[in-house]
């Protein structure tokens, strides 16, 4: 098991601004994609209320009081019964700190907030060249054969 007293696991709420920030810069690096999570970042108050809402889920690893891991999720509630699902719509850890249980503590972390919310399930989708994230997801969960589409809007 991990030494978990060198990082953190932390639930992000209204006031974690720094954090949250913290969080897309993460992203940014570890999916190679500035322009989407720090080219147009919305502004204090957008995230703030994003934070409150009770269908969007941030957590981040802390070490050193620096964001390096972070998941953040959607709760979807459902219409043909009273449950809901989450999503998982992005999960990273930095480079450096790879390997030492913070992602699946992340996932540990999802899962009990799940199951206080009456959640039925976890969802994630993986693309194929990401063969860590995808070893992970296997060792936690069942893998559905699924395809994605891309549906443009307007």
């Amino acid at each position: 098991m991990p030494d978990q007293t060198t990082w953190t696991i932390r639930d992000l709420g209204p006031a974690d601004l720094a954090l949250c920030r913290g969080m897309l810069a993460l992203f940014a690096r570890a999916f190679d994609e500035p322009e989407t999570y720090e080219g147009a970042q919305p502004d204090d108050a957008y995230l703030s209320d994003l934070l409150g809402q009770g269908h969007f889920i941030a957590l981040v690893a802390i070490r050193d009081d620096k964001v390096v891991g972070a998941l953040a999720a959607y709760e979807l509630r459902k219409f043909e019964r009273v449950r809901s699902e989450l999503y998982i719509y992005d999960l990273a850890v930095d480079e450096r700190h790879r390997r030492q249980g913070i992602a699946t503590a992340l996932i540990v972390r999802l899962r009990a907030i799940g199951s206080a919310r009456g959640a039925w399930t976890i969802f994630v989708q993986a693309d194929p060249p990401d063969a860590p994230a995808i070893a992970l997801y296997d060792r936690l969960g069942v893998r559905e054969p699924v395809l994605h589409f891309d549906i443009p809007v307007g």
